[in-house]
């Protein structure tokens, strides 16, 4: 999704923009800009497409300046052109916008007829014109950026500059995620704390109807209603490195690589080595009085979801369910009193999911978020937070996220197990080895990475392809179908083994690749008997198993893929790392952007 920096600084911001903007990228965005103010008139930079467009801009055409903002946008509303890109400007204000404003339409007639002339179809134009409008009317700054920001209905946040005012910037958010940095008489706008990081590990989160006075010394916070308010600064984790691509050729591909090391460090924070026994971060509710769990995610995240309701009503006896964030509200959820609503974002930012969250809190339910970024506005709005140890994840296609988002749902439904006796001290020393084995057999499916690419080359002319799991195999299916969709455009589904019958065997002929994920468990019986089914008529299998399934399959399939013989309970976590390096290699046989695959944004901040 769009991102914004903005500098108050002491030194030629240009560069410093640009630099926040790099560590944007992982974001997803079509065009960028920034714009600065030289002898106090506003000049701005704009360009269609990567950054590097934007860097040979200003190489051209260099900007001076000591403050400025700057932005990576995501297309919305108006085509993706220079046209359109941000910052939008006046003559005497300039604007960077994350979100939507929801009632753009009806401001921008309102201000067309009172003789504005817009340039762009976006609906960040009109926050340009609103201003100006009340700076015309002989407001300051910050009264007509205020007097603008309650006309405004949506998700957003905002990053504004003045002409003629090198002191100042205004900020202000509404559902979408912004942050101020603090530095030696210098100060900081950022869509998270990882663009900041380069200039400054002190952050101050904005809270939801905030907006910000930004002057080089300082901040002053106010309330939608405009009364002062104090908010926390933070010490980051993140470095000011830039997070590089090591030996590897993309983002994705060193992710994917880093899995065994992020699942060991995630499951260190939880796995006691002396007892081999799970201990959860502390929680402000007994778990042992949980009576239902209710599980709110978006995407992959949602698959990790559905794995949890396995696991979960297995180890632990309790009702789960699992819901898209994006539904949930609106079906009107029955949820039980004395309910956990677990959360699960990569980025502790999607919009859908924080409105999942705050309408569970109405319905009293203990909320528990289960992200990557502990400082995100899902992790402060929680009761209780369970991080992943994943680091910053570049690639839009979500990879290490994924499974070690899993790795701490195991956690869980172990420890939930436990709390309501479900679970034999003896099982729980049983999962808990299996999980600690995971690092080290996730390094051995990675020694496959050379297979899995040649069986990409055999997937990369097919139309369609199909993805078939049972049990905890079925998510997985459905996540490697996903991944293959997100970064190389082909049109994939997933699918319950058990549901061939029922429609999706119509598709198959010689020309559909079917991807059987089928570890040798107590359903692989069940899973074989519809390979055979799919092999009659004429599917091409391609069959992830471990060796003692991949031999009753020999002879049956066009390729296999042997994996670890592990307890079933883990699979999973490794089957999710084949599919993820089958998607990539397609991807790259193809050419198409894997990192930032079109039309996709790592974190989605507009419902």
């Amino acid at each position: 999704m769009c991102g914004i920096v903005g500098i108050i600084g002491k030194s030629e911001v240009a560069p410093l923009l640009l630099e926040g903007l790099k560590r944007l990228e992982y974001r997803g965005y079509d065009s960028a800009g920034i714009a600065t103010l030289v002898d106090g008139r506003i000049e701005r930079r704009r360009a269609q497409g990567k950054l590097s467009g934007l860097d040979e801009l200003l190489k051209r055409r260099p900007v001076q300046g000591r403050i400025g903002i700057g932005h990576t946008r995501w297309a919305t509303h108006g085509i993706p052109n220079e046209t359109n890109a941000h910052p939008h400007a006046s003559a005497r204000v300039a604007v960077v916008h994350n979100g939507i404003i929801e009632n753009f339409a009806a401001l921008r007639a309102e201000l067309t007829a009172a003789g504005h002339v817009f340039e762009s179809e976006t609906d960040t134009e009109v926050v340009v014109h609103l201003i100006d409008r009340y700076l015309g009317e002989g407001l300051s700054p910050e009264d007509a950026s205020f007097r603008a920001l309650g006309r405004l209905d949506g998700a957003f946040a905002l990053a504004i500059l003045f002409a003629g005012r090198d002191d100042l910037l205004v900020a202000a958010r509404q559902g979408s995620p912004l942050a101020v940095g603090w530095g030696e008489g210098e100060m900081y706008l950022g869509s998270d704390a990882f663009s900041l990081s380069h200039l400054t590990r002190s952050i101050t989160y904005l809270e939801d109807g905030d907006w910000a006075v930004v002057r080089p010394t300082g901040v002053v916070i106010r309330d939608r209603d405009g009364r002062a308010v104090e908010r926390e600064i933070r010490q980051t984790a993140y470095s000011g490195a830039m997070i590089g691509k090591g030996e590897h050729r993309h983002f994705m591909l060193k992710e994917i690589y880093e899995q065994p090391q992020v699942i060991g460090d995630t499951l260190g924070t939880m796995f006691n080595p002396v007892t081999r026994s799970i201990t959860l971060p502390p929680l402000p509710f007994e778990l042992a009085e949980v009576s239902a769990v209710t599980i709110i995610a978006c995407g992959t995240s949602y698959y990790a979801g559905m794995v949890a309701k396995y696991w979960i009503e297995r180890c632990a006896r309790v009702p789960t369910q699992v819901d898209v964030a994006s539904e949930f509200r609106y079906r009107l959820p029955v949820l039980p009193a004395g309910g956990l609503a677990l959360f699960i974002s990569q980025s502790g930012e999607t919009a859908d999911t924080l409105a999942a969250l705050r309408h569970c809190r109405e319905q009293g339910q203990h909320i528990a978020a289960l992200v990557n970024v502990p400082e995100s506005t899902i992790a402060r709005e929680a009761d209780a937070v369970l991080a992943t140890m994943a680091g910053p994840e570049i690639g839009v296609a979500s990879t290490k996220a994924f499974t070690t988002q899993l790795t701490v749902l195991a956690c869980v439904a172990i420890a939930l197990g436990r709390a309501r006796g479900a679970l034999t001290r003896d099982e729980e020393s049983r999962l808990s080895q299996a999980l600690v084995e995971v690092p080290a057999r996730a390094a051995e499916v990675l020694a496959h990475d050379e297979r899995l690419r040649q069986i990409a080359l055999s997937i990369v002319e097919a139309r369609d392809v199909l993805y078939i799991g049972r049990g905890t195999a079925y998510p997985i299916a459905l996540e490697g179908a996903l991944k293959l969709k997100e970064i190389s455009y082909i049109h994939a589904e997933g699918y319950a083994a058990g549901e061939m019958k029922h429609g999706p065997i119509a598709l198959i002929d010689e020309t559909v690749p079917v991807i059987v994920i089928a570890p040798h468990d107590e359903l692989y019986e069940k899973t074989a008997s519809n390979v055979h089914e799919a092999v009659a008529r004429g599917g091409r299998v391609i069959f992830l198993s471990d060796a003692a399934g991949v031999a009753k399959m020999a002879g049956h399939t066009v390729a296999a893929v042997e994996l670890p013989e592990v307890d079933p309970f883990v699979t999973p976590i490794l089957y999710a790392i084949p599919v993820q390096l089958l998607a990539y290699h397609v991807a790259v046989a193809k050419g198409t952007d894997v990192d930032q695959p079109r039309n996709l944004a790592k974190s989605v901040t507009v419902e």
